[in-house]
C-alpha cells in the first residue's frame, strides 16, 4: 500500500473508531467531481503549478485530490502527501501550545509580555508628525491576550516610516516578505528581543494589526516551557496527534516531497520562484535555528486536517486530548468585538477569523473558523456542517483565486445540509 493511501486509511480509521456506523457522507459524487475539474483547469490555465485539496466530514475523508506538479521543471507530479510551507497556518499550532501552558497555570492571558521578554517592558508607538517619525510610550503593557488576538499594535514593519528601522534590525523588509526567519542563524527569541526595541504601529488594544504577534508568543512559549518551540509543539501537539509530517525544517530524507514554490507573474501565470527568503526558502539547507511561531511550519494536507479535526472535536482526537473543550470554545469565538470587521460580520478569535454572519465568508456557516498562509494555502472548519476543508498550494506572490473558490466548490457538493 502506497504512502498516500496509508494517510487516507489512517484518517478514516480514527474517525471510524468514534463514529456511529450509520453516519454517512452527505456529498454528491457527481458534484465532488466538479472540484477535480476546477483544480485541473487552474493548472491547465497556468494559474498554479500544483495543489492538494482535502475535505473531511465527521472526521471521514470525503474528498482528497492532488493535481499538477510538485516540481514542473523536473517532471515530478503533485502527490497527496506533498509537503507545503504553510506560513501563517503555523499560528494556530503556536496558539494551541500557548493555551496548553495557560491550562497548566504556567502562563496567564493577562500576563504582561515583559514578564517573559524584558525587552517589551517599555514599548513605543510610532506616529506621524510634520517633522517626521515621532515615537510615544505605549499607554499600557502588551499582554499575552493582546498577542493572541493581534490587538497589540504590532505589524510586520514592512510599510511606512518604520520600515527602515525594522530593516536595520533584520526585520520587516530585511526578512523576506516581513515574516520570514528560516534563514536566520539565531534562535527566534534573539530576533524577538530586537523587535521589542522598535516602535509599533498602534497602541495596545486600539485596533487589530496583523504582524509578529504569534512569533512573540513562540518566544514566550520557549521561555515558559524551557523547550525550543519545535520540541514543545512536537511534544504537545504533532506527536500526540501523529502528525508525523509537520516540522519547522524538512528532514533531508523527506525533502523530495517538498513542493516547489511558484510565483504569479504580471499575467497571472505561475513561474518558478527564486531561491532564498522571497522564494524557495531555507527549509532544507538553512541554519535550522529559528523556529518561527507565526509562519515557520511545513506540513501536509492530511496532517493539518488532523490538527483541525482535533479543534472541531473540542480539543480531542482519537482518544488523545490536547485542549479542554472550554479552551477551544474561547479560541474559536470572536474576542475582538468590531476591531477585525467594523460591520460585525466577521470576528477574530485566537489565531483565526470567525464567521459571525452567514454570507460574510462565502457559504460557510456562522461559527466557521478559517485562515490561510502567505504561500496561498487555506483552511476552514465548519462546526455546523462538521466539515474540515484544507487546500494547499505553494505560490508566492499568489494572484490566483483558486484558494478562495475551493470552499465554494466543496459546499456546492454538499447536498444534505445540517442547517
Amino acid at each position: 500500500m502506497d504512502r498516500t493511501r496509508l494517510l487516507a486509511v489512517a484518517l478514516l480509521s480514527v474517525a471510524s473508531a468514534r463514529l456511529p456506523a450509520q453516519t454517512q457522507p452527505r456529498f454528491a459524487p457527481a458534484r465532488l467531481a466538479r472540484i477535480d475539474r476546477f483544480m485541473q483547469q487552474s493548472v491547465d490555465s497556468g494559474q498554479i503549478g500544483g495543489a492538494v485539496g482535502l475535505v473531511l466530514q465527521d472526521g471521514r475523508v470525503v474528498y482528497q485530490h492532488a493535481v499538477g506538479w510538485l516540481d514542473q521543471e523536473s517532471g515530478r507530479r503533485m502527490t497527496t502527501d506533498a509537503l507545503f510551507r504553510i506560513a501563517s497556518q503555523t499560528k494556530a499550532l503556536t496558539t494551541v501550545a500557548i493555551l496548553s501552558l495557560v491550562e497548566e497555570g504556567a502562563l496567564a492571558m493577562g500576563d504582561p509580555v515583559s514578564r517573559h521578554i524584558p525587552a517589551f517592558a517599555h514599548t513605543t508607538v510610532a506616529t506621524k508628525s510634520d517633522t517626521g517619525l515621532v515615537t510615544k510610550p505605549a499607554t499600557r503593557p502588551i499582554t499575552i491576550r493582546d498577542l493572541l488576538t493581534h490587538t497589540a499594535g504590532i505589524s510586520y514593519g514592512t510599510d511606512g516610516p518604520i520600515a527602515p528601522l525594522y530593516a536595520a534590525k533584520g526585520l520587516g523588509p530585511a526578512a523576506g516578505w516581513g515574516w520570514y526567519t528560516a534563514d536566520k542563524d539565531e534562535p527566534i527569541c534573539t530576533t524577538i528581543e530586537r523587535l521589542g526595541t522598535l516602535p509599533f504601529t498602534a497602541q495596545p488594544g486600539e485596533r487589530w494589526v496583523y504582524g509578529y504577534n504569534t512569533d512573540i508568543l513562540g518566544c514566550v512559549a520557549e521561555r515558559v516551557s524551557g523547550m525550543p518551540l519545535d520540541e514543545l509543539i512536537r511534544t504537545r501537539i504533532t506527536g500526540p496527534l501523529k502528525m508525523n509530517d509537520t516540522y519547522f525544517f524538512v528532514p533531508r530524507a523527506a525533502s523530495g516531497r517538498l513542493a516547489t514554490v511558484y510565483a504569479s507573474d504580471s499575467t497571472n501565470h505561475a513561474r518558478r520562484a527564486p531561491d532564498g527568503p522571497r522564494g524557495q526558502g531555507n527549509y532544507v539547507d538553512g541554519p535550522r535555528k529559528s523556529f518561527a511561531g507565526g509562519a515557520g511550519l511545513i506540513s501536509t494536507a492530511a496532517d493539518y486536517a488532523r490538527f483541525l479535526e482535533m479543534l472541531r472535536n473540542g480539543g480531542e482526537l482519537g482518544g488523545v486530548r490536547i485542549l479542554a473543550p472550554h479552551t477551544v470554545d474561547l479560541m474559536t469565538h470572536n474576542q475582538v468585538g468590531m476591531l477585525f470587521d467594523s460591520t460585525g460580520a466577521r470576528g477574530f478569535g485566537f489565531g483565526f477569523q470567525i464567521t459571525e454572519r452567514y454570507g460574510a465568508n462565502g457559504m460557510a456557516s456562522v461559527g466557521t473558523f478559517s485562515w490561510g498562509g502567505a504561500y496561498g494555502s487555506g483552511y476552514s472548519v465548519d462546526p455546523v456542517e462538521h466539515l474540515v476543508i484544507v487546500f494547499m498550494i505553494n505560490q508566492l506572490p499568489n494572484r490566483s483565486d483558486i484558494a478562495g473558490k475551493f470552499p465554494t466548490l466543496v459546499y456546492q457538493a454538499l447536498v444534505n445540509s445540517r442547517r
